[in-house]
């Protein structure tokens, strides 16, 4: 297990890290879970090993450091990350971001340029979510002002998460977790959508095949951004199907860049 300090607190973010060939390779996981949890199968899958690869902890997630006092926005995370991969010397990675890891990935991006060479992009969010399309998920710990949620609300959160998400949601801080969601569903701005559009590196957005056509996908290929429907999965493509996510992920790492 690796570290940094990433806050001026002290607070620390945690990765599990496999050795192999540069330029690396970064696994950022969605709200409520973990990478090793996540991606641990697909990252020594043949197809992807042998890339020294950082299986990383979102501040307040997993194993590491769960502040009270962070902001936990999506700026937030993408600066932390950002010190999290500069301690570890990361430069020009790969990055692998999975629904909110894939937006915190987005704006990593494009606040921190020379960290990042590459996009997979993980059934992301990459738009705000408005308060009338609340269901689920982020938007359902989102419905709840703070105080409710610390307080009793996180209970039916766990009731609706169900025990496999709950056993890696179980392990954030109640204050991460809340302070995560509510910036998801408001998003970054310019919109994830918006800075995605406007980066010039190789980026790929993996979709499940039964969601249907991504909204906005003309644009985004117009862009230069690779959309790829993987089958036989839901949102947790690479739990869902991991042979079909590695080989797209795989397909997607080696793609050429588009002049």
């Amino acid at each position: 297990m690796r570290d940094a300090v990433v806050t001026s607190e002290g607070d620390r973010m945690r990765w599990t890290e496999l050795p192999g060939l540069e330029p690396p390779r970064v696994y950022v996981h969605g709200l409520g879970a973990s990478a090793a949890a996540y991606f641990t199968e697909s990252a020594v899958n043949p197809l992807l090993a042998g890339r020294r690869s950082l299986l990383v902890d979102l501040l307040g997630h997993g194993i590491s450091d769960r502040p009270a006092g962070f902001g936990y926005t999506l700026e937030d995370h993408a600066d932390a990350l950002a010190a999290a991969l500069t301690s570890a010397g990361v430069s020009g990675g790969e990055i692998i971001g999975h629904s909110m890891g894939g937006s915190v990935a987005i704006v990593l991006a494009a606040r921190h340029p020379h960290l990042v060479s590459r996009l997979v992009l993980v059934d992301a969010n990459l738009d705000p979510i408005p308060v009338a399309s609340f269901t689920g998920g982020s938007s359902h710990i989102a419905s709840f002002t703070e105080e409710e949620f610390l307080a009793e609300g996180w209970k039916a959160v766990r009731e609706q998460a169900g025990p496999h998400w709950w056993a890696t949601m179980r392990l954030a801080g109640r204050e991460a977790l809340y302070r995560s969601a509510k910036g998801l569903v408001r998003g970054s701005v310019p919109t994830m959508r918006e800075l995605l559009l406007d980066l010039s590196i190789p980026r790929t957005f993996l979709l499940p095949e039964a969601d249907g056509p991504l909204p906005g996908a003309d644009a985004l290929t117009g862009a230069g951004v690779r959309v790829v429907t993987v089958p036989d999965c839901g949102h947790n493509i690479m739990l869902d199907n991991p042979e079909g996510f590695v080989r797209a992920t795989a397909a997607a790492l080696t793609e050429p860049e588009q002049g």
